[in-house]
């Protein structure tokens, strides 16, 4: 099986992005406050003179069928905080104000209060404000509920922008440590799964159900990337989301090559095993592991940021000529 299989077409999606981007690329305010063109990076940025506003919008995806299956919905709350200012972050901005957006097939206190509560927690660890939102009932449209969010983040200076503009071959890539899933590539899982008969009620290690282990909240990167970002000079930073480490091409034409990977948690065997998914496209969808990267020469002093915040981090590889991302276990992706 394989992500097109599962029915998630890639190539369509680009295509449909495509097609709105050519309507609305050359858009740019009058009288200051201009985007950068940032193609592709994880946030758009706004020169605001003084300083930089990044922002970004992302949803957590078919994670909202599973959070329904088990009926547990707080970890969906972080997950989509987690998203936003994990891409946020990976500009050089400090996340800053966050608001979402909850649509009901019919609404429901104790989906939303769990979400609430996910929200919050995530909030207060990404010392982020949350300003409000929307909640729409939209009972001809949406079944169930879904989920989306919004977060701007500031730079407080050029200098600070980090868009990969000062990557060089040489240059070595830190992987720190993913919590599991994350928020993508969950289409591909639920449907592999079901192909083997399993339930999400199932155990999948003692004392936790498949469910919850899908539900593991996205780990939140904030504090040791701008801690990061303070005491070390970084060169590149990528959130390693849908695509995997495909992610690391947002950052600039190179030769990213991985040649040690960190452990990836036993969800991801599984998931493979059950849907006879093949190596190379596990590592097309799936974080495997690596939930961020963060592309420098001081090495040292990241990974032991990393460590003194509790995130396992080390080298993966390192950044040559050309244009492409390979694992030397898995080949080119």
């Amino acid at each position: 099986m394989d992500y097109e299989d599962a029915g998630v077409d890639i190539s369509q999606e680009e295509k449909a992005i495509a097609a709105l981007v050519k309507q609305i690329e050359d858009i740019q305010r009058k009288d200051g406050y201009n985007k950068i063109n940032v193609e592709n990076h994880f946030a758009g940025i706004l020169d605001a003179g003084d300083f930089y506003i990044a922002m970004s919008t992302d949803g957590v995806g078919t994670k909202v069928i599973i959070a329904n299956e088990m009926n547990y919905y707080e970890g969906i709350g972080k997950d989509l905080i987690a998203m936003n200012v994990n891409d946020i972050i990976s500009t050089g901005a400090e996340p800053i104000a966050f608001v979402d957006y909850l649509t009901f097939e019919d609404p429901d206190p104790y989906v939303s209060e769990g979400i609430g509560r996910g929200l919050s927690k995530a909030a207060k660890e990404s010392n982020i404000n949350i300003l409000g939102g929307e909640t729409a009932t939209l009972s001809e449209i949406v079944n169930g509920f879904d989920v989306a969010g919004t977060c701007i983040g500031v730079i407080n200076s050029e200098e600070n922008l980090t868009l990969g503009d000062s990557i060089s071959t040489g240059d070595k890539i830190v992987g720190i440590k993913s919590s599991g899933i994350h928020s993508n590539g969950l289409t591909l899982a639920r449907k592999s799964i079901k192909k083997a008969g399993y339930s999400y009620h199932d155990e999948f290690k003692k004392n936790k159900k498949i469910g919850e282990e899908l539900l593991e909240p996205t780990r939140i990167y904030v504090k040791p990337v701008l801690e990061a970002l303070n005491d070390c000079k970084i060169n590149g930073l990528a959130n390693i989301t849908g695509g995997g480490l495909n992610n690391l091409k947002r950052l600039g034409e190179f030769g990213y090559h991985i040649q040690e990977l960190i452990e990836p948690p036993q969800i991801f065997d599984f998931i493979q095993e059950c849907g006879d998914v093949d190596k190379k496209e596990m590592y097309n969808v799936f974080n495997m592991g690596i939930g961020y990267a963060v592309i420098t020469r001081e090495t040292e002093k990241v990974i032991e940021i990393c460590k003194s915040s509790g995130y396992e981090a080390k080298v993966i590889g390192e950044v040559r000529k050309g244009d492409y991302v390979e694992i030397d276990t898995v080949g080119k992706i």
